[in-house]
């Protein structure tokens, strides 16, 4: 059976893999001219399962305002109406109520888990390298009143089972060393200890050619055009090159999803939430991060990989505008500087930026689409690294008719119609 995956992005190549490993046919269609050129480039680093929680929840349009006012914002819209945002927005602020965030929060934080799980195996099955460590995600409050809020996730984290330990600022700098020059900022700290890290590029590079021996078949600087379908049946896909035929078909195109679906009357509430990012050389380990570091204050995370810090925040509802400011990038800046400014020179950061597909519920849209042999996986906003492999795992086994190892059956676009 010939499959066609769109995109080739961390979502899209860990598809193809679990596909493949199935014994389907697949090939792999992109615009770029190689993998991970995109939104899976430069990252946070962070396989976060722990971290896993839905950006609709009691009491964010609150401190959304807030944000807003900040002079280190992590979060801002810009002025521009448009009907998509305003759209998007709105449903958002529909699932910041208590019982949405709990529901919302187990199911990412169960594909998330999973996807853990299927990181650690394809490390024992194949060997990959991507620079990943098992160090976990420490998230660290400056206000007692961030203290007081994590309550509400630590009783997520107990009910689900997930390890975690909460910190003082002491033992904070037992687990961050790096911290200690700084420790008076902090009041208190949360640590995810079943988090990782790891370069998506590196682990992309490295899953292409896995994939290429398992069959896979790449085709790269390919405009995708058009689905094409009759009856309610996937035909195929339009490209430059005309109409390829393909019994099934699955959209793994992040924030670019939308569009290619909603031409087949498919309406996901995916839209694009801009972040950045910057990766600079560490000159002084002791003064560096030994895994990654959260911080609350200004939502952004910092973590080590090999010789480098990547450090990645800020979200930015503008559209698919992929400008690069310098404005824009003060903010992971100055966490940096605040946080790790002896261990390295931010004169030598290089600055990033993505379109993290994100949903209103948080959780992403992993599937059938309603059309026969149409597909999707994508919307996984901030957490695509995170639950690529568990994600990519589950829409294989529903293509292929198995049972999926964990519940999928709010995963899909279904659920937006009930």
């Amino acid at each position: 059976m010939r499959i066609c995956v769109l995109g080739a992005g961390v979502v899209g190549l860990t598809s193809a893999y679990y596909l493949a490993k199935k014994g389907f046919q697949v090939t792999v269609i992109d615009r770029q001219p190689g993998v991970a050129l995109e939104t899976s480039f430069a990252n946070a680093g962070q396989i976060s399962p722990g971290y896993s929680a839905p950006w609709a929840a009691p009491g964010i349009p609150l401190k959304a305002i807030k944000w807003l006012m900040q002079k280190h914002a992590p979060l801002r819209i810009s002025p521009e109406p448009e009907l998509k945002k305003i759209g998007w927005m709105i449903k958002m602020l529909g699932q910041c109520t208590n019982d949405a965030y709990s529901v919302n929060k187990s199911r990412m934080m169960a594909l998330a888990e999973y996807s853990r799980d299927q990181f650690v195996a394809l490390r024992k099955d194949i060997g990959i390298q991507y620079q990943d460590g098992q160090g976990g995600t420490l998230q660290v409050f400056r206000t007692l009143e961030q203290v007081d809020a994590a309550e509400k996730d630590i009783k997520v984290l107990k009910a689900l089972g997930v390890p975690h330990q909460v910190l003082t600022p002491e033992q904070i700098v037992e687990v961050e060393p790096g911290l200690r020059p700084v420790i008076e900022k902090f009041k208190g700290g949360l640590r995810l200890t079943g988090d990782e890290t790891g370069d998506c590029y590196l682990f992309c590079q490295s899953l292409k050619d896995t994939c290429e021996e398992l069959g896979v078949t790449f085709q790269f600087n390919s405009d995708i055009q058009s689905l094409s379908s009759t009856s309610n049946k996937i035909k195929g896909v339009v490209t430059e090159l005309g109409l390829q035929e393909f019994d099934k078909v699955l959209v793994c195109l992040g924030s670019y999803s939308k569009a290619l679906v909603k031409a087949c009357d498919i309406d996901i509430p995916v839209y694009p939430v801009k972040g950045y990012s910057l990766t600079v050389p560490i000159s002084d380990a002791a003064y560096a991060p030994v895994s990654t570091v959260m911080d609350e204050t200004y939502k952004v995370a910092v973590t080590r990989l090999g010789d480098r810090i990547r450090a990645a925040g800020t979200a930015e509802l503008t559209g698919y505008n992929l400008d690069l400011p310098k404005s824009r990038t003060e903010t992971i800046s100055h966490v940096v500087s605040d946080l790790f400014g002896k261990g390295c020179d931010l004169a030598e950061a290089e600055y990033w930026t993505g379109l993290r597909p994100m949903t209103p519920d948080g959780t992403p849209v992993v599937g059938a689409s309603g059309i026969d042999g149409l597909y999707l996986n994508t919307g996984h906003g901030t957490l695509g690294w995170t639950m690529s492999c568990g994600s990519a795992a589950v829409i294989a086994d529903i293509i292929a008719g198995d049972k999926t190892e964990i519940d999928s059956r709010d995963l899909s676009v279904e659920r937006y119609k009930k």
